[in-house]
């Protein structure tokens, strides 16, 4: 399965009177179909917004779906800021002043959940409604900051044969690694594509990110939790913990997938999706 051409690409552009505004953030690079609420869909590490195709696909019918590539991954610079997952989220408030939409579904798989979060705390008059798939809440445990410190130096001195040896074989469900080849040779080329320079950045900014069970609790907003029966990385009882933190929530579990169940499972997560998004009208 490849990427075939989006609907419409686009690259946001700054020089009005929020220059200054938005001086160190990060023009963000997206790929968009249909019309409707905008939904914006976050990627998962280390991918891009190529993850998004069959949900770019799916759901063009019913909402309009905004798919960014985060800083350093896809068509997107990385810039010379320090490692923040709270950055990478003003960039995405930046994209969606760009791109004219004052609230949005927004959505994140794995990293891109963290993103997600971190917009909902700090602009939490962008979010309609907010979609967390395959992610948790917690911050990372020292073990944990350590391994990403460990991966990132890696990465930086021999390349990204330590995510396709070390990374890969947990991010995909034991269904998909026995049956789905084709999958399973798709995440390994995104993975390969992913420059060192990002993957070390966004490894040092996920584990420098907040506990974030504060801001889920004080949502306002509905919000839809997914997650993949087979997720290893972050299991049902890391979703269950999320939709229980928030106050309007409910959960969906795809059967059959691990820790990318829109690329393992899209059917199952894209109908998830849209009874959610429907549910917003």
């Amino acid at each position: 399965m490849t990427d075939g051409p989006p609907d419409r690409e686009s690259v946001t552009n700054g020089g009005d009177g929020r220059a200054a505004r938005y001086r160190d953030l990060m023009q963000l690079y997206s790929r968009s179909a249909g019309s409707g609420l905008p939904v914006v869909l976050l990627h998962a590490f280390p991918l891009s917004s190529a993850m998004w195709l069959a949900q770019r696909e799916g759901l063009a019918p019913v909402c309009r779906v905004i798919t960014p590539d985060l800083r350093g991954f896809g068509g997107t610079m990385l810039g010379d800021d320090e490692p923040s997952i709270d950055l990478m989220a003003d960039d995405v408030a930046h994209l969606l002043d760009q791109e004219g939409i004052d609230r949005a579904v927004v959505g994140g798989l794995s990293m891109g959940g963290y993103v997600a979060m971190a917009l909902c705390r700090r602009h939490p008059d962008r979010v309609r409604g907010l979609i967390l798939a395959d992610t948790k809440a917690q911050a990372d445990p020292e073990p944990a900051r350590a391994n990403r410190e460990r991966i990132a130096t890696a990465v930086l001195e021999s390349g990204t044969g330590v995510l396709v040896t070390e990374s890969l074989p947990a991010m995909l469900g034991a269904t998909t690694k026995e049956r789905r080849g084709m999958v399973v040779g798709r995440v390994r080329g995104l993975v390969q594509a992913a420059p060192p320079a990002a993957v070390a950045w966004a490894q040092r900014a996920m584990a420098a990110r907040p506990d974030a069970f504060g801001t889920l609790r004080s949502l306002t907003v509905p919000a839809l939790v997914v997650v993949g029966d087979e997720d290893e990385l972050s299991p049902l009882p890391d979703a269950q913990a999320m939709a229980e933190a928030i106050p309007q929530a409910r959960l969906a579990v795809i059967e059959k997938a691990g820790h990318l169940s829109a690329i393992e499972q899209p059917d199952a997560f894209n109908r998830a999706v849209a009874e959610f998004v429907k549910s917003l009208d």
